[in-house]
């Protein structure tokens, strides 16, 4: 078995199919799920996916998960609103045949991933070509770090793709303000974990500097209005993260 796909999943009805009809071309698809209650479960059993039924430990945990599953001698690890459009499988494709052929050193790919923010694909903010490494050799990675920021950890060199993998980020407003009110949450226990007990000033200038490097060091403002919404939502992200830290700490010394 060449290559294995592994999507990790919790209430993903609108997206999953997707993502899953265009990994049609892997050997194997497996789902890590996490107690999905949608129909997540039922578009996964049509497109032939194995599911995998464990509790949430993080999506490093999920994905590691997989890889212990996996039986292939790679591996393709996707979000639920993320896919493999036509010219990223064909150059997968091309890659892992032309390797078994003649063995490469690489342990891991890096692929470009180009991200929407209410229905906008963005080019700028620091949201493009945003490398993520997801197409591993089996046995030569595995992943760690938290909620916020897991990464793989690679015994071996890593190259790189050319065409990207697709990612509906945010689809609306609503997911946004959902998104940054739990990513921020995330980000103030890890502070508090890190022994930080940042103040009001501190979560100001973070903000501020948030809104400065998306919009204007990252050339955001290119992006039109989108990119202006993107500063703003990340500047808010940054701030309410520090905030929460801080009164975190506030509450802490009251008990």
């Amino acid at each position: 078995m060449n290559l294995s796909a592994i999507v990790i999943t919790k209430n993903e009805e609108r997206v999953i199919g997707r993502c899953l009809a265009s990994l049609a071309f892997c050997d194997e698809i497996i789902l890590v799920d996490s107690g999905s209650t949608d129909r997540t479960l039922t578009i996964a059993a049509e497109h032939g996916a194995v599911v995998m039924n464990e509790d949430w430990r993080g999506p490093a945990t999920q994905r590691n998960r997989g890889l212990a599953r996996a039986q292939g001698r790679w591996c393709l690890l996707l979000d639920a609103d993320e896919w493999v459009p036509p010219p990223l499988r064909d150059e997968i494709v091309a890659l892992l045949a032309a390797e078994r052929a003649a063995p490469r050193s690489e342990a891991a790919f890096r692929i470009p991933r180009s991200s929407s923010y209410c229905g906008q694909f963005m080019r700028h903010g620091g949201w493009w070509p945003d490398p993520v490494t997801r197409l591993l050799r089996r046995g030569a990675a595995e992943f760690g770090g938290g909620i916020v920021h897991e990464h793989p950890v690679v015994r071996g060199a890593v190259g790189t793709l050319t065409q990207p993998l697709m990612h509906e980020s945010f689809r609306d407003l609503e997911q946004v303000l959902g998104k940054v009110n739990a990513y921020s949450t995330w980000g103030a226990q890890a502070l508090r974990e890190q022994g930080k007990s940042p103040g009001l000033a501190s979560a100001v200038a973070h903000g501020l500097w948030t809104f400065i490097r998306t919009y204007v060091v990252k050339a955001g403002f290119l992006d039109g209005r989108r990119g202006f919404m993107l500063a703003v939502s990340n500047a808010e992200g940054a701030y309410y993260k520090y905030v929460k830290a801080m009164l975190m700490t506030q509450e802490q010394r009251k008990s």
